[in-house]
């Protein structure tokens, strides 16, 4: 069951305001002992009611309380007894018509709980969006955690040779490592320093074999990418990276190359 949905039917309002049926509050009770968020959310409306009630209560004027303090310091006259006749016939009482009162007053009550049941499930409807933002987040946080854990699973391979990369001239700050695999041809790489681009520029990744470069495919350091899987290469006496347009170009751009590193093979 949706819990959520199930909350925002209006059943906690019907079943705390006494108008939901028998087994609309029978399935109310026993599914409050299976969902705490649903108590929660009875007793969050039975404390609005309760607000609300003595937000809108009406207090007497002070002249009606100093009136009547007043009224019982007095001595309270004996009153002579009167002698009632009857007369002839049935006397009907008078009584008074509540029912114009009882309207209003339920009309009232009609509103304020109307406006409450508003309240509570606009309450509702931001608790449930504010818990998909957590549900992306925490997605988002897994995501990241798998990527570390690829990353880790790939430097403690014993088949893997480590490339440290290191600044050039042009970028004396810049540092990224690969991780290669000569069997398996499997090319890593992590960015450590590396500045994003603008949008029009991407950085690309090269194998040098006998002085000839191979193009390993072209990436953009941001936050989230904890390990790329780059263009597989059998071979390569060192790496480098240079800034290339976007999409990569057929050859290396040298003057903007920002590291490089040596196999040592």
């Amino acid at each position: 069951m949706n819990i959520q949905e199930y909350i925002l039917s209006g059943i906690v309002e019907s079943y705390v305001l006494g108008i939901a049926d028998e087994n609309d509050r029978g399935e109310f009770e026993q599914l409050c002992t299976q969902y705490p968020e649903l108590v929660l959310a009875r007793n969050k409306f039975e404390q609005s009611l309760e607000a609300s009630a003595l937000q809108h209560a009406v207090h007497p004027p002070e002249h009606l309380k100093a009136s009547i303090l007043a009224s019982l310091q007095q001595p309270t006259p004996i009153a002579s007894p009167k002698v009632i006749t009857m007369q002839n016939g049935n006397m009907q009482a008078r009584k008074t018509n509540w029912q114009p009162y009882l309207a209003a007053a339920s009309v009232i009550v009609l509103l304020v709980c109307g406006y409450l049941i508003y309240q509570l499930r606009s309450t509702n409807s931001q608790l449930l969006n504010e818990n998909q933002d957590l549900q992306a987040r925490y997605k988002s946080t897994d995501s990241i955690l798998n990527k570390i854990i690829d990353e880790q699973k790939v430097i403690r391979d014993s088949n893997i040779t480590v490339v440290n990369m290191v600044g050039t001239q042009a970028a004396p700050r810049s540092s990224a490592n690969i991780y290669w695999d000569s069997t398996s041809t499997n090319v890593f790489l992590v960015v450590k320093n590396m500045p994003k681009l603008p949008n029009e520029q991407q950085y690309q990744l090269w194998a040098l074999i006998d002085g000839k470069p191979k193009d390993l495919g072209v990436f953009d350091a941001s936050d989230d990418k904890v390990i790329l899987k780059m263009n597989n290469t059998q071979k390569a006496d060192a790496f480098a990276i240079t800034i290339e347009q976007k999409g990569g170009n057929k050859s290396p751009t040298l003057e903007k190359m920002q590291s490089m590193g040596k196999t040592n093979l």
